[in-house]
């Protein structure tokens, strides 16, 4: 008969300190796993095993929504609907993208580090496919072709690109840095590191204009959907940031229900009632809309989209690419 062995797991002080998470005492796998061992441990219970079925479940129901809105669009001919796909699409992406890297993050200790940045720069393509969407569903009756709204995706693109820079950079952090430069960039890091939830949060509410400038085209049944979405996203934003519960009971919540699996199901639930939202702004202010402003072309929408992917890729490979440049020894007295 065959038998499957499940990899070894391991406790926080027989895993080197980059592995470790505040809080998760237990369920650690090997640091140099390899890739076969990842993919087990999907179904062996470690501290990691619900942070990727919370977003690789999803993932797949995503997909679903997308092809279905495929199935019903004539892409061709019907450009005002282009940014629901793009919206739709990355939606797709950064769920797959976390739930890889959680999966494969055990592999090296610099696997660790390009797992999150590849998650890093799939949230923030997400955040611009939401800015497209917003810009073409969403926006205010107020603010609709203002300077503004004009700008308000070349915005988005800027922030994603500086948002996936800092946060591949705050990982060098506690690394090695040159005397000269030391306190300025862990100040810079660390408090890149405290503040991005809540700087992503604050981006990701283009919807508040809608109550600063509440118009007759803005009151409809999308507006009970943002708000839900506005405070599932506080809610991430909060357990990413506070780690509870398990700092305050170090060791119960190693497996399940730590900070991170209750992040993950809160940020799926917020993509779901953000997404909900978009979809009925974009069917009841159709009329209105296509009236009064002119649709995304495909050009715009396509250098956007690739401005963002190849500005995103050029910081991941850099900072990938230095990892590699800094002498071992040094990293692990600095671990230690």
């Amino acid at each position: 008969m065959l038998s499957l062995k499940l990899p070894r797991l391991f406790r926080i002080d027989q895993v080197p300190q980059v592995f470790h998470e505040q809080g998760i005492l237990f369920g650690y796998r090997h640091p140099q796993s390899s890739a076969t061992a990842c993919i087990l441990s999907l179904f062996q219970m470690t501290n990691e095993t619900l942070n990727i079925w919370t977003h690789l479940l999803p993932f797949w129901f995503f997909v679903w929504r997308f092809m279905t809105a495929l199935y019903v669009t004539d892409i061709q001919n019907d450009s005002y609907s282009w940014p629901m796909l793009v919206y739709m699409c990355t939606s797709c992406v950064y769920p797959l993208a976390s739930s890889c890297a959680h999966t494969f993050s055990s592999m090296s200790k610099n696997a660790r580090h390009i797992c999150y940045f590849l998650d890093y720069g799939a949230v923030n393509l997400f955040s611009l496919g939401s800015a497209i969407a917003y810009s073409a569903y969403t926006f205010p009756d107020a603010l609709v072709c203002s300077t503004f709204h004009e700008c308000y995706v070349a915005l988005a693109v800027l922030n994603t690109i500086l948002s996936t820079g800092l946060s591949c950079y705050s990982r060098f952090v506690s690394m090695p840095r040159p005397q000269c430069c030391s306190v300025i960039t862990k100040v810079i890091g660390f408090g890149f590191c405290l503040t991005w939830p809540f700087l992503k949060t604050i981006c990701s509410f283009k919807h508040l204009q809608l109550f600063l400038f509440p118009g007759e085209s803005s009151r409809n049944e999308a507006m009970l959907y943002h708000q839900k979405h506005m405070v599932m996203t506080l809610l991430a934003s909060f357990l990413y940031s506070a780690h509870l519960p398990e700092r305050l009971a170090p060791g119960r919540f190693d497996y399940i229900g730590h900070s991170h699996q209750l992040f993950h199901v809160c940020v799926i639930l917020a993509t779901h009632l953000q997404m909900e939202a978009i979809l009925l702004d974009k069917t009841l202010r159709r009329e209105w809309l296509l009236a009064t402003s002119r649709p995304f072309s495909l050009p715009q929408i396509a250098a956007a989209m690739l401005l963002c992917i190849i500005f995103s890729l050029s910081n991941i490979i850099y900072f990938s690419a230095a990892l590699y440049r800094i002498p071992e020894p040094e990293l692990h007295e600095k671990e230690t």
